[in-house]
């Protein structure tokens, strides 16, 4: 009997997830021996012209990380999507931007201008920038266009099923991989992963006090954090009561806030907005008295880079998607 057909893809991430299917350890050689892997670039001699050669539908699962920042991914996913029976959005950036999509704060000429022409260390007196094509002594050389805006993967193409994380831990990659084999994946659309907040599962959630109040926010490196207090109550922002579980608490039981990685929670179509107004309801709550407009003030704007805090890894699938033009 022929093994199920599977192909990994790497778009605009940075990397991680095609080390998290390494981190995968000996589980890895078992899942080699369930499937046969046609495509996977990063690990092996695989081509475009590999991939145009197989019938439409012919691979079983197409693992496709990262956002789609270029044309030649918008390309490649296209031919996935053709090739594939389901499409998994693999990890943040894919499934909601990630980092990449901190990008649609800017446009293609503002990144490049600063890239190319501003950057303190860029020597670039004659203001080159990269074109689509150029002609050189051997003949036209191409690059593929840089967008204005970062996409997720769904954005682009249909997308079946969605495996978060930054990057997805190696437990849920192979309880992914095992439901495929098995034919046990839940409705299209589905989020493999757990539906609870972060903070349901959090090691130091008994620390949370019952009514929680932030007066003064500060960064991580700026105090000596408790790793048996939550975070939130010692005035650090964590997205954990935002965000969906799953991750293994692995930022946390390192001593560091939740970053959203995850994303939202079942039912909740814009995690920033929602990591948003959990923050500003406890701001100030546990003043003697009412702040005044000053004081209010001064607390709002000590929340460090709230869109970037914020909409770290959701910008692009959020309800804002983009600074606009």
């Amino acid at each position: 009997m022929a093994k199920p057909k599977v192909a990994f893809y790497w778009c605009a991430s940075c990397g991680g997830c095609e080390e998290a299917v390494v981190d995968l350890n000996e589980n890895l050689l078992v899942v080699a021996d369930a499937v046969d892997i046609v495509f996977w670039p990063v690990a092996m001699d695989f081509k475009k012209r590999d991939v145009e050669a197989m019938q439409d539908g012919e691979i079983a699962v197409s693992f496709i990380n990262g956002a789609i920042r270029l044309e030649e991914q918008e390309e490649m996913v296209h031919l996935m999507r053709r090739k594939s029976g389901l499409v998994v959005a693999f990890g943040a950036c894919a499934h909601l931007g990630g980092i990449p999509g901190l990008g649609n704060f800017h446009d293609r000429k503002s990144i490049f201008d600063r890239q190319f022409l501003e950057a303190p260390t860029m020597v670039n007196p004659e203001g080159v920038l990269p074109q689509t094509s150029t002609m050189v002594d051997v003949g036209e050389l191409t690059l593929p266009a840089f967008f204005d805006t970062v996409q997720t993967l769904d954005q682009t193409i249909d997308v079946d099923y969605y495996l978060p994380g930054c990057p997805p831990p190696p437990d849920l990659i192979l309880n992914a991989v095992n439901a495929i084999l098995e034919g046990k994946l839940p409705a299209k659309g589905a989020v493999l992963a757990p539906t609870k907040a972060l903070c349901e599962t959090c090691p130091v959630r008994d620390s949370k006090p019952e009514k929680m109040a932030i007066r003064e926010v500060r960064r991580p490196w700026q105090v000596r954090m408790d790793p048996e207090k939550c975070f939130l109550s010692q005035g650090v922002i964590c997205m954990g009561p935002a965000t969906r579980s799953g991750c293994g608490e692995s930022c946390i039981r390192a001593n560091m806030p939740c970053r959203g990685c995850f994303g939202p929670v079942e039912g909740v179509e814009d995690q920033g907005a929602a990591a948003l107004a959990m923050v500003a309801s406890m701001l100030g709550l546990d003043a003697e008295e009412s702040l005044t407009e000053a004081q209010e003030a001064e607390l709002i704007n000590s929340v460090p880079d709230p869109a970037g805090t914020f909409y770290r890894f959701s910008l692009a699938g959020s309800l804002l998607r983009r600074k606009r033009l």
